[in-house]
């Protein structure tokens, strides 16, 4: 049997079994079957950092090949839409090789760029003066006549854009207009987008003298959560059926506890338990050890990243709280900060926003990522300096 580490603890990457996410999947799966006009074809994938965002949209993209759609994929930083006009203007390019029509006899949009006469094969590397509306809808003309040429349904173009931020907002507008047009044509087209809460809410929020992102707010919401612990079981459980090795029940049970229903430290634990292990076996020793790596890396691969992300405030609101073993008092937490509990309710809003902290009864909190609280009191001195 092969003993190549199943586990994928990169983030982002597609992990050898998703758990908890069948549903999503099913209802997305339906939408690209069930034509243009379903909701699920637009969709807002939202949670905090290591919860399963980047991957579900991958399983997305998967369904999408297996229906011969064609795919494009970016990440929301500054150029994103004109990337994706980059992308599917070379598929353009490379369905016509060999054509010997012309654009203008295609009516193509593209022909009013490539001068008169022009085929394919004349068509520069690049257009700038070209939209990524004129290319959708160019790319979803031209395979709608092939596939008639050769009695064929047509096939889709699904679009997904991860880490969407507020700070590429303009973008954002532009490229929702863009769908919104070809969604009203009825064309065959879905758009998955996915982000962290606190980045996307700005650009849900409707402002006097700003037109919101209307196709965002009017998509189906998916809210991504922690895994059951059956599931957790299951994702450490089934990748090591292809593999020689095995969890002894008691290290099984220490590595379901440590992974708190999150779903990437499912790969973490999984991948430095499985690395630590030298027998066929994964005994309880080897399972303390891993854990014990994989907290240290969840604090390098999601809690740095999610705490740069936030005001000194935000940050010294968390410290306070990591000094309680369980959930915290709010107003005990303004007390500390020498605010107004209603001044100090601002910070704690914008955190619980970011899914890093979660209300457990009426003026109490308590943190919602795993090991927040024991990365925090680990790091509290370099980050007051930091602070000064």
């Amino acid at each position: 049997m092969p003993n190549k580490n199943p586990f994928k603890a990169s983030s982002g990457t597609t992990p050898p079994l998703l758990v908890g996410r069948d549903d999503y999947i099913e209802d997305f799966t339906y939408a690209l079957d069930n034509g243009p006009g379903t909701h699920e074809r637009t969709t807002l994938i939202t949670g905090t950092r290591g919860i399963g965002k980047t991957v579900l949209l991958n399983h997305f993209g998967d369904k999408a090949r297996e229906r011969g759609w064609f795919l494009f994929e970016e990440t929301a930083t500054p150029g994103f839409v004109n990337r994706l006009r980059d992308q599917v203007y070379q598929q353009i390019r490379t369905l016509g090789e060999g054509s010997r029509k012309t654009l203008k006899a295609l009516n193509l949009n593209i022909a009013t760029l490539g001068g008169v006469g022009a085929t394919f094969d004349t068509l520069p590397d690049h257009l700038p003066n070209y939209t990524l509306r004129m290319a959708l809808q160019d790319l979803l003309n031209f395979q709608k006549q092939q596939a008639t040429h050769i009695r064929q349904e047509p096939s889709g173009i699904l679009i997904t854009v991860d880490e969407l931020h507020y700070n590429v907002l303009a973008e954002t507008r532009d490229f929702g207009a863009v769908l919104q047009h070809l969604t009203r044509d009825n064309e065959n087209i879905a758009v998955a987008v996915a982000g962290i809460p606190s980045s996307v809410k700005p650009i849900l929020a409707s402002k006097e003298g700003e037109n919101p992102v209307t196709f965002l707010r009017r998509t189906n919401r998916v809210e991504l959560d922690k895994v059951s612990t059956d599931e957790v079981r299951r994702g450490l459980v089934i990748p090591l059926d292809a593999t020689d090795k095995s969890w002894d029940t008691v290290a099984l049970k220490m590595a379901i506890d440590a992974c708190g229903g999150y779903p990437f430290m499912i790969q973490l634990v999984g991948d430095w338990c499985f690395r630590y292990s030298e027998t066929n076996t994964i005994t309880p020793d080897v399972a303390q050890k891993g854990i014990a790596k994989a907290q240290r890396k969840l604090g390098q691969l999601v809690h740095e990243p999610a705490l740069n992300d936030l005001s000194d405030i935000d940050r010294t609101y968390l410290l306070h709280m990591a000094q309680n073993e369980g959930e915290s008092s709010t107003s005990e937490i303004a007390a500390k900060l020498k605010k107004t509990v209603q001044y100090a309710n601002t910070y704690r809003t914008r955190l619980l926003e970011a899914q890093l902290i979660h209300q457990t009864r009426q003026g109490y909190v308590d943190f919602e990522l795993p090991y927040l609280r024991e990365y925090l009191r680990e790091h509290e001195a370099s980050m007051i300096l930091d602070y000064i």
